[in-house]
């Protein structure tokens, strides 16, 4: 099942692409594996999937030492501070910096490891106060903040718009990251402003972010099917 929905979502993606006139070589697939035990996430990796991405720290610790280092991994869950050294140990990238702390946090703590942690900050481009993510009239401010006082690799940002049935109505929220990342980077404000990553799309509106933009994608309920919710129980690890 694993193979044959990655094969199709990869297949979509690509389509996706075209049509738009990109080249399906610049979005990259993160399988969002939280919930998801280990025989899945291999049947992942033996279908050919190489990053995966978890919102939970926990469940992240008890997963991730058991598959080889070429597996990339992504945090994209809510980061508190006393959790920095935690993330910065097992992540090569944490999608989801909101505040100056959790920057600050994580640059110690990769430093004391010898790592070059690479970051997202995370947009709240629908400003909802359940969600995390700075104001976008906020993000060149905290963005500044961390290039100023922090030697992490700040290479794009992500969203999580408001949930909508109609995918469509997603798009401006696209829009809204994609021109904030534009502004940002006339300023010289990413590790590479040639290439900035734009993290926005699950698998109910991934479509429509590849058309406004996205470089990198977070789909899980589409290859790894619904989950079990979180606190039914261990994940499986064998």
């Amino acid at each position: 099942m694993i193979y044959d929905n990655l094969t199709q979502l990869l297949d979509t993606i690509a389509q996706t692409a075209i049509n738009c006139g990109r080249d399906p070589q610049e979005i990259t697939l993160v399988a969002v594996s939280k919930g998801v035990g280990a025989d899945q996430i291999r049947q992942a990796i033996d279908s050919g999937q190489t990053i995966f991405g978890e919102n939970y720290l926990q469940e992240a610790a008890e997963k991730i030492l058991h598959f080889p280092q070429k597996i990339s991994w992504h945090f994209i869950g809510h980061l508190q501070t006393n959790k920095a050294r935690l993330a910065a140990e097992l992540f090569d990238i944490v999608e989801t910096v909101d505040r100056l702390k959790v920057a600050q946090a994580l640059d110690k703590q990769a430093k004391s490891l010898k790592k070059k942690l690479s970051i997202l900050v995370q947009v709240n481009t629908g400003k909802e106060k359940q969600k995390s993510g700075v104001f976008p009239e906020e993000a060149e401010q905290l963005i500044r903040q961390i290039a100023q006082t922090t030697d992490l690799r700040l290479t794009g940002l992500m969203t999580i718009p408001p949930y909508f049935a109609d995918p469509e109505n997603s798009r401006p929220y696209f829009k809204a990251l994609k021109t904030l990342a534009e502004r940002l980077a006339e300023q010289s404000l990413f590790a590479d402003n040639n290439q900035v990553a734009l993290s926005m799309g699950m698998s109910g509106d991934y479509q429509v972010a590849i058309e406004e933009g996205a470089t990198i994608i977070r789909v899980g309920t589409a290859l790894f099917g619904a989950r079990t919710a979180r606190g039914d129980g261990p994940i499986p690890l064998s």
